[in-house]
């Protein structure tokens, strides 16, 4: 075997995010900038982090409400210095852990047992027993994954998604009257306006966002199997389901009450459909801009000493763009993954959503990549009208289904000699450029009352786009 110039250790340690040469997969590496956000609420030390989040509330809920007999509320000072055990949440923390669980080889044992060790110092001592009381470590799982969900999507994906989407949206309202050719498979087609049609995205997009924003993050605490056999064996008169939903809501999430030993993710599944079906709506707008640079409808502002291509000097690559798409299957293909896996566990448990939860910070952080990376596409773009105007000069045939339509009116209204209006105008206009002369020439000869061969003859493509730009007020 080769000689390397890093030891091993030097080596763990680089992985262990101590340097960023040297990691495994590309969102810890070359684009940790960009999903960095992230790791304060789905990294291994955020779940970690959480997990003691919500065992030291749980301690403070059972002894707030004295729900064990012998105990009572702790002080104020108790409680704070508790608290302290998350907040002062550090590397050293994260490396006791990591002692702890190489015995216990439980993770969740080896964070009850971190908080234990800190209770003589609080002066509770004696309340060791109550720490992870009734508790499986699911209990304690599904909140702490819930609690990092939320704060990833709320506090980061979210805005970071708005932010594009409003982007967007600019886009539409400033070109809500810049007239464009559109193409129907791939052929010219009755014009719009280039506002129009971005911000038929931004809408799409927008109902999705709205989607996520109202999901609800589920949890539960209520033993091995979801009966609440140990709490109740142990402490008969309490009432147990209030104390369990008390606790939940406390956290800020939504109380489970019927459940077996898992928290069943439905919600999980849920919010990961809906940021699918963003991610591929946004994917859509990728390829359809990457379209539009290719036909020079958008140019791309160059980035002052950007290379576009290492042999091509005159190109400028829509990399935002294709980057983007890539980081958008793989999310969507992971949101996938994850949504059929975690509704589904043989009888009361399995632990096939140990493992696929761990990578929902992965799913997110190539959709947050990806969002970041039309943005900055978006904002290098410049709208190329003259282009725009010149593929519609350029296309006068698109104009036959207003005429066809006139006619249709016009023979409706009793005008003699219109009929077979779309075979006449198929017979003009199919597998043939029509250019201005020969369309006015044409819509001169058909015999229309004064007022609607007028009407044709005002007509161009760019004039033909209907309420287009009205419909971008829409957006609000």
């Amino acid at each position: 075997m080769a000689d390397f110039a890093l030891s091993r250790v030097e080596f763990a340690a680089l992985s262990r995010g101590e340097g960023t040469s040297l990691t495994l997969g590309p969102l810890d590496g070359r684009y940790r900038d960009a999903v960095a956000p992230l790791v304060d609420f789905l990294s291994e030390a955020a779940l970690n982090r959480d997990r003691v989040h919500v065992e030291v509330e749980w301690l403070i809920h059972l002894t707030r409400h004295s729900v064990l007999p012998g105990t009572e509320p702790l002080t104020a000072d108790q409680e704070g210095r508790l608290r302290a055990v998350v907040t002062s949440f550090d590397a050293a923390s994260v490396a006791e852990l990591a002692e702890i669980e190489a015995v216990t080889v439980h993770d969740v044992k080896a964070v009850e047992y971190f908080i234990g060790r800190r209770l003589d110092g609080i002066g509770i001592g004696h309340l060791k027993p109550l720490v992870h009381f009734g508790c499986t470590s699911e209990d304690i799982n599904n909140l702490s994954y819930a609690l990092g969900i939320k704060g990833a999507v709320t506090e980061v994906w979210l805005p970071a998604a708005r932010s594009l989407v409003a982007s967007i949206a600019d886009l539409a309202r400033s070109t809500r009257e810049t007239p464009m050719l559109s193409r129907t498979h791939g052929q010219p087609a009755t014009p719009t306006t280039l506002g129009k049609e971005m911000a038929v995205v931004a809408h799409r997009l927008t109902r999705q966002l709205d989607r996520i924003a109202a999901t609800g993050f589920l949890g539960k605490i209520n033993g091995a199997t979801g009966t609440y056999a140990a709490h109740y064996a142990s402490v008969p008169d309490a009432d147990w389901e209030g104390v369990a939903r008390t606790f939940v809501e406390g956290l800020g999430l939504t109380w489970n009450p019927l459940t077996t030993q898992i928290e069943s993710h439905d919600w999980q599944a849920e919010l990961y459909s809906d940021v699918a079906r963003f991610n591929r709506i946004l994917h859509n707008f990728c390829t359809d801009v990457w379209s539009y640079i290719s036909i020079g409808y958008f140019a791309q502002v160059p980035v002052a000493g950007a290379t576009g291509s290492s042999t091509m000097p005159h190109k400028v690559n829509p990399i935002r763009f294709e980057n983007a798409e890539a980081n958008l299957e793989i999310s969507s293909g992971l949101l996938d993954v994850l949504s059929s896996t975690l509704v589904t566990s043989r009888w009361q448990r399995d632990l096939t959503d140990s493992s696929s939860q761990r990578n929902i910070g992965v799913a997110l952080g190539h959709s947050l990549l990806a969002v970041s990376n039309v943005a900055k596409g978006l904002a290098r773009l410049d709208v190329a009208e003259d282009v725009l105007a010149a593929d519609l000069d350029g296309n006068w045939e698109v104009l036959g289904e207003a005429v066809q339509m006139v006619m249709r009116a016009e023979a409706i209204a009793g005008v003699p000699g219109l009929d077979d209006p779309y075979e006449r105008l198929k017979d003009l206009t199919r597998g043939r450029r029509v250019d201005a002369a020969r369309m006015r020439e044409f819509a001169s000869g058909l015999g229309l009352s004064a007022e609607a061969e007028q009407r044709l003859l005002a007509l161009t493509p760019a004039g033909y786009t209907g309420i287009a730009a009205r419909l971008v007020d829409h957006l609000g």
